[in-house]
């Protein structure tokens, strides 16, 4: 039986120039199997505990040395022989060690480390691809990607309140040719930024940030270039925001402070969902459209949307069994965001997944905003059938090396496997008309 006889960490950065945490498993016969873990910038206040160092003369404080040395002594003095196939086995032993609700002693990027490389380990051991052992079948899906195509909030220097705009190619036979649906709405989004004097730069995750003149504006945009593309938007390509509204929720209310300034209560901002909605019928799914503390306006949201719209909750759930299961008995949301860091092992993160199913919940597969080029989570989103994946946008190779991956797990199963898509997208609703506007850009061109 082969099992762990060392681990090795390093300190790396991530996409941001961040330090961030390097695991390296070995087992007893010679297998290596390594994960790097990625770190978020609007993280829910329930979140696992990443460790840092707190020594200002390095990286401003944000060092994870002390994590690294969590994972070569106390973590490996308790690991050391196990078995790395036992992931529920080794996840218990490395919580119960930890000794803490949210991971803060050992580090949820300590602890993810060693459950992700082993995870890793296991399979390779196996002689299988992570999202096969990973898996309890041999029928997979493919998943939808959502690409961040418009960035703001957190994760821009500019002036959108919300923090992304995603597209998703529903519309699409198979995952390779929605990637080059989405990729080719990109580069005419590019197209289309160009061409009204707007920066093209990009944020944190790979999306264009420009300087807009509202909120709404990036979706006028995104429809634009989704015409411009050859592509129905609502039919082809749908649209998603992520708004990250904890973000802005402040003493009960909701301040726009980097567009227009205003303040809405929180039944305004369930209203102002419900226009948009009317208005733009391609939008299909709503992420954090309300803050994580809003208890009774995501109790509104979800009475008034809920089966209209994928209403997906991420700062309020947390990737956490508990929260979730609070959040299903108070009616919140129908879907869920998936972030392995965010709970700080393989095993809750499965077990967040098997929950989500068992209520019949949505779930999405999602990166980090400052990620490593680690593919483990293309994996995930194919073992678990998750059929949804977030992982930024055409750009930055962090971000694209999960596509990439995806389209060799495509390749590998051929006729094993199948895209979500449409039955992803169909679970909601599908509009029956285009936009008036896209109406009107078709006859203009």
């Amino acid at each position: 039986m082969a099992n762990i006889k060392t681990l090795e960490a390093l300190e790396i950065l991530d996409s941001r120039g961040n330090p961030t945490l390097e695991v390296t498993v070995t087992l007893n016969n010679g297998v290596k199997a390594t994960a790097k873990i990625p770190s978020g910038a609007s993280t829910g206040k329930n979140e696992a505990v990443e460790l840092r160092d707190g020594n200002k003369q390095r990286y401003g404080g944000k060092g994870v040395l002390k994590a690294c040395a969590f994972v070569q002594g106390e973590i490996l003095q308790a690991v050391r022989g196990m078995d790395p196939k036992e992931q529920e086995v080794l996840d218990a032993v490395l919580c119960k060690l930890d000794g803490t609700p949210n991971k803060s002693r050992l580090g949820a990027n300590a602890i993810l480390g060693v459950s992700l490389a082993s995870a890793r380990a296991a399979a390779e051991d196996r002689g299988l691809p992570l999202y096969a052992h990973l898996s309890s079948g041999t029928n997979y899906i493919l998943p939808t990607p959502m690409l961040n195509v418009l960035n703001g909030g957190r994760h821009a220097d500019n002036s959108v309140d919300f923090q992304e705009f995603m597209i998703s190619p529903v519309g699409a036979p198979s995952f390779g040719e929605g990637l080059r649906f989405a990729v080719e709405t990109f580069h005419a989004l590019k197209s289309v930024l160009q061409s009204k004097g707007y920066s093209t730069a990009v944020g944190d995750e790979g999306g264009f940030a420009p300087e807009l003149k509202s909120n709404e504006e990036a979706i006028e945009l995104i429809l634009e270039a989704i015409h411009k593309a050859g592509y129905k938007p609502g039919e082809d390509i749908a649209v998603m925001i992520d708004p990250a509204a904890s973000e802005f929720f402040e003493g009960g209310a909701y301040f726009f402070r980097k567009s227009d300034q205003s303040r809405k209560e929180p039944a305004e901002m369930v209203a102002l969902w419900k226009e948009w909605l009317h208005k733009y019928p391609e939008i299909w799914s709503l992420e954090d459209g309300l803050g994580e503390e809003d208890r009774q306006g995501w109790q509104l949201l979800t009475r008034e949307l809920g089966g209209q719209i994928q209403l997906v909750g991420d700062d309020n759930f947390v990737t956490n069994t508990e929260l979730f299961r609070r959040g299903i008995e108070d009616g919140i949301a129908n879907a869920i965001l998936i972030k392995l860091n965010q709970i700080g092992t393989v095993t809750e993160t499965l077990e967040c997944i098997a929950l989500a199913r068992e209520h019949g919940y949505g779930a999405v597969i999602s990166h980090r905003s400052g990620e490593t080029d680690d593919t483990s989570i293309a994996d995930l989103a194919v073992a678990t059938g998750a059929g949804q994946i977030k992982t930024g946008s055409a750009s930055r190779g962090e971000r694209t090396a999960k596509y990439n991956r995806l389209l060799a797990i495509e390749r590998e199963l051929g006729a094993k496997a199948h895209y979500a898509g449409a039955s992803i997208y169909d679970r909601w609703r599908r509009p029956s008309q285009s936009r008036k506007l896209g109406q009107k850009q078709q006859v203009e061109a």
